[in-house]
């Protein structure tokens, strides 16, 4: 039996043991850019963990709390062995999630005016990482955006080099792979920053349940984790993983408790502590990020290599099935947004159903009809404006108009409305450790009994109400 095969009886395997739920409950869940579903495994040794020891507030030397701080401490380095990176060079910050770890970036890099720290952003960005622009901008720095380039929503390589050569220096963000298109953007950019003079922020939430990263070779300055998206359980952990020398540069605009050495109430001056607790604001989750280590082991028993490959055929799956849905007219059933292929992307594909004319069928109607078929896709524009402005068309002077002065909408589906949309956004499907391909056929199959005939009557659709 040849790696194919081995793998496949492998993951009905694990579904089987881990994920058996998702059968008893005739679930397909196709969103694991989102979160991956809770293995059975891991709750089972949370619990165990917890009814077997006291543990406490780590902020003091009593015996519970020594046990939450050793734990705590063997979680640190367990992530930087899964990056490998030296401990020497990096240090690891635990947080509420990955918004939380781009924002202690972001609210103390030294951005200062337009001769100082310039902001450099790809279009493809999440959110999270967007907002930083906002730091920038009330400090008056510059701010460039680098576009995409050709047809697959990839960011336009030779502009990046161009950008990272200009003169001004200052810190450079893009994710490792697209939260929208599921493209990989090239490590070896983070390099070629590096040797520019940029600081560089790496954002690897969509990236690592999928794919594998060596701080030694891509040695960016800081890197963002999103661990229930690699593990599923638990959520609410994060991680920001720095290079010390980088970190050093931050400046904090306030403090908090166990992030100060010293501080006095009276004489207003305080002492930041070491890092990485001068980042970590109040007491970690010393339930939960334990969590961490116990988790990259269970995923790393299963094997990056292994989960690589086996969504990579998922994906190949999903995006031939999609290419050969039709209509009866012979018109295609869904256009799909970035690459067509698994050259250079992960398993993430963003496209809208198509209705007999070819015209984009809401995606709320998607929305409703998959999850009364029990599916659970991603519907919406995802956090990911630049690369939805990018799919859809729309200009950058439309968007200027839209969004200020007397063309701005008040409601979501008022801005769609006016910058003439036939949509709000996509439908993002996303398969991965938990998957096995008979989900992906069971998810080609409603499309083609649910669309391809005629499209669902729309009904009464509920407002937008975020994107």
């Amino acid at each position: 039996m040849g790696h194919d095969g081995q793998d496949d009886e492998f993951f009905a395997g694990l579904r089987a043991d881990d994920f058996g739920y998702l059968d008893a409950t005739r679930q397909v869940y196709l969103d694991h850019t989102g979160a991956t579903p809770v293995p059975r495994a891991l709750v089972d040794a949370h619990a165990a963990r917890l009814r077997g020891a006291a543990f406490g507030n780590p902020h003091t030397e009593s015996p519970a709390s020594a046990a939450s701080t050793e734990l705590v401490e063997a979680a640190r380095r367990r992530v930087l062995r899964f990056l490998d990176a030296d401990p020497a060079e990096y240090t690891v910050v635990f947080t509420a999630n990955a918004s939380q770890a781009v924002k202690l970036v972001g609210e103390s890099y030294p951005f200062r005016g337009r001769t100082g720290p310039a902001l450099l952003l790809t279009q493809d960005n999440h959110n999270s990482v967007n907002g930083v622009r906002e730091f920038a901008r009330s400090a008056g720095a510059r701010v460039r955006l680098v576009p995409f380039s050709g047809d697959e929503l990839r960011v336009d390589g030779t502009a990046v080099r161009d950008a990272l050569a200009a003169r001004r220096r200052g810190l450079f963000c893009y994710p490792a792979q697209s939260n929208f298109s599921g493209v990989r953007h090239p490590p070896e950019w983070v390099e070629r920053a590096r040797d520019a003079g940029w600081h560089t922020l790496l954002d690897a939430a969509a990236y690592l349940p999928t794919g594998t990263l060596s701080l030694r070779r891509t040695p960016a300055d800081f890197v963002v984790a999103s661990w229930y998206k690699v593990f599923g359980y638990p959520s609410g952990v994060g991680s920001l993983v720095a290079r010390r020398e980088a970190l050093a540069v931050l400046r904090r605009p306030w403090f908090a408790g166990g992030t100060i050495q010293v501080v006095s109430a009276q004489a207003r001056w305080h002492r930041m502590a070491q890092a990485p607790a001068a980042f970590e604001d109040g007491t970690p989750d010393f339930h939960s990020v334990p969590q961490i280590a116990t988790g990259l082991d269970w995923y790393e028993s299963i094997g990056a290599d292994r989960v690589a490959r086996h969504v990579t055929r998922l994906t190949d799956r999903l995006l031939g099935g999609l290419a050969a849905l039709r209509h009866p007219g012979g018109r295609p059933l869904v256009r799909v947004y970035g690459p067509r292929g698994t050259e250079g992307r992960g398993g993430t594909v963003a496209l809208n159903v198509l209705d007999p004319r070819g015209r984009i069928v809401d995606e709320r109607i998607v929305a409703r009809e998959s999850s009364a078929a029990g599916i659970s896709v991603r519907t919406g524009c995802f956090c990911n404006p630049g690369a939805g402005e990018e799919a859809f068309a729309i200009t950058p002077r439309l968007l200027r108009r839209t969004g200020s002065g007397r063309g701005r909408a008040d409601t979501i589906d008022g801005y769609i409305e006016r910058l003439g949309l036939p949509s709000g956004g996509a439908v993002r499907v996303s398969p991965g450790i938990a998957n096995v391909a008979d989900d992906i056929d069971r998810f080609l199959d409603f499309l083609r009994d649910t669309f391809a005939a005629a499209t669902p009557a729309t009904g009464a659709l509920a407002p937008r109400l975020s994107c």
